[in-house]
């Protein structure tokens, strides 16, 4: 399940990411929070091109939700994925992401709608889950407003990977809008102390106590943790979703968790591809100086541009 070593270049990504801790307070949440911002203008600089991004909110349950829709250099309409950003539903937000959803559009040929959520721990589960189901319908239901075609799939990484197989479960289990196709880059489901993943490789890229602390934020009881909302490998069936990737990385204390739902939905009959990155690290695909990274983000993309065009 994980290579002889870390890709040389995913190793030097994680060290230069180690400078910055992540914050296990609420003190330096915020101070975590307020840098992100000048940071992100930095990182985000000579971005991938697209055709067009336009920056706005769409409705939510608790009120608006700041997006960015990414539009490909392409006369419309076009196919919309529906992306939730990662950060352990604590940190996190569309600038983050921005490279990633730029590279999904350009090699996809669709729309990316990148949509930010409520973030803990001010906002505990299921608020995120609310905003990003919130999101799916409206995406579905008004495709003029994001020049689409109606054909909608859901995307995330990390947690917004968990948050993306949860709006999958939920339009299936809801009779809801139909999801043509999900894909969940490294997805925070299934994880649990003492799998041989979590045993290795906590402390490359997250460790125990980052893992512990956006678990106590953003659950308030115990109880949430076993909602199938909050867990898709907690529901008891999930065969009437939509058909999947999954994507692990091999040095990913989260990689565990994210293979055993790749396999429950293979139980449950629902078409998935599950792809391990052997030599990779927790969030690589985020990693524009990463090549593996590249092929991974082009992978995801071609399965987005099958199920989506298909009899478009």
């Amino acid at each position: 399940m994980h290579a002889d070593e870390i890709d040389p270049q995913a190793r030097a990504a994680v060290e230069r990411q180690e400078r910055v801790p992540i914050p296990h307070s609420r003190w330096g949440l915020k101070l975590t929070r307020l840098l992100t911002g000048p940071a992100m203008r930095i990182r985000n600089r000579n971005p991938p091109t697209v055709g067009e991004t336009v920056d706005g909110t769409i409705p939510g349950p608790a009120g608006d939700l700041d997006a960015r829709l990414y539009l490909p250099d392409a006369d419309g309409p076009f196919p919309t994925v529906v992306f939730f950003h990662g950060g352990g539903f604590v940190l996190g937000s569309v600038a983050t992401h921005d490279r990633l959803c730029r590279r999904l559009t350009r090699e996809s040929g669709c729309a990316v709608l990148s949509v930010d959520y409520r973030l803990a721990p001010e906002h505990s589960f299921p608020a995120a889950v609310a905003d990003a189901y919130a999101a799916v319908e409206w995406a579905a239901a008004n495709p003029d407003a994001i020049d689409g075609t109606g054909r909608v799939a859901v995307a995330g990484d990390s947690a917004g990977g968990a948050l993306a197989a949860v709006a999958a479960l939920m339009a299936a289990e809801r009779d809801g809008p139909e999801i043509a196709y999900q894909a969940l880059l490294y997805p925070g489901v299934g994880v649990e102390a003492g799998q041989p993943s979590m045993e290795e490789h906590a402390g490359i890229v997250l460790d125990e106590a980052d893992l512990e602390w956006f678990f106590d934020c953003y659950y308030d009881h115990e109880l949430h943790e076993r909602n199938p909302y909050a867990d898709p490998t907690n529901a008891g069936d999930v065969s009437g979703v939509a058909p999947a990737t999954v994507v692990t990385a091999g040095f990913d204390p989260l990689r565990d968790g994210g293979r055993a739902y790749a396999e429950q939905l293979v139980r449950d009959g629902v078409p998935t591809r599950y792809e391990n990155y052997a030599d990779q690290v927790h969030g690589f695909m985020t990693l524009s100086e990463v090549d593996r990274a590249t092929e991974a983000v082009a992978d995801v993309a071609d399965d987005l541009a099958g199920a989506l065009r298909a009899d478009s």
